[in-house]
């Protein structure tokens, strides 16, 4: 019984595995299938200061820098899927945290993240900070 459905799941394995193959070439060579969005050119953040529990939705235009707190947050790049997909917003920016521990001056920062962000799951690349947290909310043309 177990040889019959390994051999049964060995060939329904490989019956899907050429399908992938096929559909998974390009038509012609060094064709590329066209993104189906366009990168914006607002980034729209929600940062919260998780010791005064205060809230605040901001925007900040791509390549720009905005100061949340003791954070400078610069936006490099973001893209929201066309709504006839599967919902999702990427943005890639980095955080960096103006030291304020007395001994540095003022213009020493501390890069604290660099990476991707996406607004259907902020968890998976988060901004670790004992102070704040930084979503991403919208990305607008």
């Amino acid at each position: 019984m177990i040889r019959i459905l390994l051999v049964a799941f060995a060939v329904a394995a490989s019956v899907s595995w050429a399908g992938a193959q096929e559909t998974a070439l390009p038509a012609e060579p060094g064709a590329r299938e066209a993104l189906s969005s366009r990168p914006g050119t607002v980034l729209v953040l929600r940062g919260l200061d998780k010791v005064t529990a205060r809230t605040e939705d901001f925007e900040i235009a791509i390549g720009e820098t905005h100061v949340f707190g003791s954070l400078e947050i610069t936006a490099r790049y973001c893209r929201r899927r066309p709504p006839e997909e599967t919902p999702e917003i990427f943005a890639f920016m980095q955080i960096s945290d103006r030291r304020t521990d007395g001994f540095g001056s003022e213009d020493d920062s501390e890069q604290v993240f660099s990476g991707w962000m996406f607004g259907s799951n902020p968890a998976l690349n988060p901004l670790e900070h004992p102070v704040y947290d930084v979503w991403v909310i919208d990305c607008r043309a």
